[in-house]
């Protein structure tokens, strides 16, 4: 240790990583494709209202926004989204098409011309939207997911395959778009045509199901439209998380039917392991493996974390890329013998790689991590195994305070905030994250908590949440929580829990039955089972409920007795609610009927509403405000004096 090293108190660290740095480093590039040689792909700015637009990679290496403001490159199909771009090179120039995030409609666009608008703007409901889209330059056509609004309620909806007219004459006429599927799946995936252009796959699903829970992979033939559509595999049971023809002809896809999602090829195993090569289908797009034209396939595969590799499948053997990344997102394009996905790190945020399979090399092409500070103030995380009840493994990262100029005194354990991610069928990867990073260089520690029913574990951990939200996830991340005190670690009189969405809800259901805690953070959440159900939010999930809680009809006392909105009595400690007022998941009417239970309760609290702000906050004000409020929160509950932070106002 050098001499400058301070003794101060935990949470009263000096930090160079503020909220606005946190802010301005949120979000990563998506959806990687190829244009022509050249590599594109979708990448946020919180600085810009919180638009995400497309970059290009020139052969030579410069990268550059392709548009402007306020152009916002993000499709709302399931309100997740999915892949808002595709590009191909037309007589020698990149031809592209995108989603516009205002208006939905499916955009051309030229480099050094204006877009041009392919879809027409629709009057009923949340209007006609589109993902997915695949350029079939030789019919003069996108074909891509149609999501089409039939009334003014959520789930007033319809979603088909469809074929849009890449010469515009579609853009003031609906009955210009053909529709190439029967809408027989309430919910599809877009679809991939095989090497002869005679066949088209996709994933189909229904309700109450998610697409972990059961998908089918229907294959068509391919006319004027998609004919004689036949299910060849999947079902209630059986999640097929993605599907793609190999050069050969073969139909790749990756299911679930082993209890792990597996590659298969024509119904055949193709590298049995227990380990995921798939995942949930959150976002229409997702790609955790792309064929090459040598028959060998990229693979975003691991359990728990990911890696990249390439799979022979004729021996199963998989070679993973060298390098530094712990961590890899489900997207990927390949082009000849080259391999781009976005890779991450403890000690680097999600950055664009290339792999050339001919040499092995794996290099940073894009969105390269630039340190915004000394990495020494990076936490230095560590991966646990946790037991639960009844002896069940919980998976965990734990991020101690790390600071190189300050130590504590050493007279207590340091504060610790549990951290449950949303989904609830998601996980939190092992990244650098400046909001982790933002609170444990203070002197407050994070514990990420992959409860049971987290993904990159296998189905039986996934399924370890059936009928059981509100209690498995809450139990699972007590546990660590007093683990973490009962070791020494954590200091059991300062411990917090926070969460967005359904981790939102884990950390609101945390305050009303473990006593674990002394205050939470609460995020965009769910806190209202009943009401949720009745249609207060989007189609995709309206149903996710009957598997994560049970059947309404069956359980209805369950609805009400899990959801902190009717438990708001037993709520005592200190919490902030922070809610994007254009949330169409967890609309704000949630957390507006939570606050009237707490009136008169004298529990100190406070709520900010973002104008502007949906489910998942974008914009970097906001971001900013809500960090701010949050490590004020801690500091007032636990005794801590940050320096610099604006003081939290806590209504009684």
């Amino acid at each position: 240790m050098g001499e400058n090293v301070q003794t101060l108190p935990y949470g009263s660290w000096p930090s160079p990583i503020d909220a606005a740095l946190a802010a301005a480093h949120d979000g990563h590039p998506e959806y990687v494709g190829f244009v022509g040689d050249e590599v594109w792909w979708t990448e946020p700015r919180p600085t810009e209202g919180g638009r995400r637009t497309l970059v290009r990679r020139r052969a030579d290496g410069t990268q550059e926004p392709v548009l402007p403001a306020p152009w916002n490159v993000r499709s709302r199909v399931i309100e997740y989204g999915g892949r808002p771009w595709a590009g191909a090179i037309v007589d020698g120039r990149p031809l592209v098409v995108f989603v516009d995030c205002a208006d939905q409609r499916l955009y051309r666009y030229e480099p050094g011309g204006a877009p041009r608008p392919l879809t027409p703007l629709s009057p009923v409901g949340g209007g006609l939207r589109w993902a997915d889209p695949q350029l079939l330059l030789d019919r003069g056509e996108v074909w891509c997911v149609l999501e089409e609004f039939t009334g003014d309620g959520p789930t007033d909806v319809r979603r088909v395959l469809a074929a849009v007219p890449l010469d515009g004459s579609a853009a003031r006429d609906r009955d210009a778009v053909r529709e190439l599927s029967d809408g027989s799946h309430r919910f599809v995936t877009g679809p991939r045509l095989s090497p002869d252009g005679r066949r088209a796959a996709w994933l189909g699903w229904d309700h109450p199901r998610m697409p972990w829970d059961g998908t089918e992979l229907v294959v068509a033939d391919v006319g004027t439209a998609l004919t004689g559509a036949r299910t060849v595999a999947g079902g209630p049971e059986e999640s097929i998380a993605q599907a793609d023809w190999a050069p050969d002809g073969s139909l790749l896809y990756a299911s679930d039917r082993s209890g792990w999602w597996n590659l298969y090829r024509d119904g055949q195993p193709l590298c049995p392991r227990e380990e995921e090569f798939g995942g949930p289908l959150w976002k229409l797009g997702h790609r955790w493996f792309a064929p090459l034209d040598s028959g060998l396939i990229a693979v975003v595969h691991g359990r728990g974390a990911t890696a990249l590799g390439i799979l022979d499948p004729e021996s199963g053997e998989v070679v993973d890329a060298a390098g530094p990344w712990t961590e890899f997102a489900p997207t990927l394009a390949v082009h000849g013998e080259r391999i781009v996905a976005v890779g991450a790190s403890p000690r680097s945020a999600y950055e664009v790689v290339e792999l050339d399979t001919r040499t092995g090399r794996a290099r940073v092409i894009g969105a390269e991590h630039d340190d915004p500070v000394d990495p020494a103030y990076y936490p230095e995380p560590q991966i646990r195994t946790f037991t639960g009840p009844a002896g069940r493994e919980i998976h965990a990262h734990v991020y101690p305070p790390h600071n190189p100029g300050c130590v504590a005194p050493g007279d207590r354990p340091a504060p610790y905030v549990v951290w449950a991610h949303g989904g609830p069928t998601g996980r939190a990867p092992l990244v650098l994250d400046l909001e982790i990073a933002y609170f444990t260089s203070r002197g407050i520690g994070v514990a990420e908590v992959n409860y049971g029913g987290s993904t990159g574990y296998g189905r039986e951990y996934r399924d370890r949440l059936r009928e059981q939200w509100g209690l498995v996830d809450v139990e699972d991340c007590a546990a660590v929580a007093l683990a973490l005190a009962g070791e020494g670690t954590a200091d059991r009189d300062r411990l917090a829990v926070r969460g967005g969405s359904a981790g939102g809800w884990t950390a609101a259901v945390s305050l009303a039955t473990t006593g674990v805690y002394a205050c939470g953070t609460i995020i965009y959440p769910i806190l209202d089972l009943a009401a949720w159900a009745d249609g207060e939010t989007h189609d995709f999930e309206s149903r996710y409920l009957e598997s994560l809680v049970g059947p309404r009809e069956e359980v209805p006392g369950r609805y009400a007795e899990r959801s902190p909105t009717e438990r708001a009595e037993r709520i005592t400690a200190p919490f902030l609610l922070l809610q994007g007022l254009d949330d169409v998941i967890c609309p704000p009417v949630q957390c507006e009927r939570f606050l009237a239970r707490m009136a008169g309760r004298r529990v100190p609290h406070a709520y900010i509403a973002f104008e502007g702000e949906g489910h998942g906050f974008r914009r970097a004000e906001t971001m900013v405000r809500a960090l701010e409020a949050e490590l004020s929160l801690y500091a007032q509950v636990f005794g801590l004096n940050p320096p610099g932070i604006p003081k939290l106002e806590l209504a009684k």
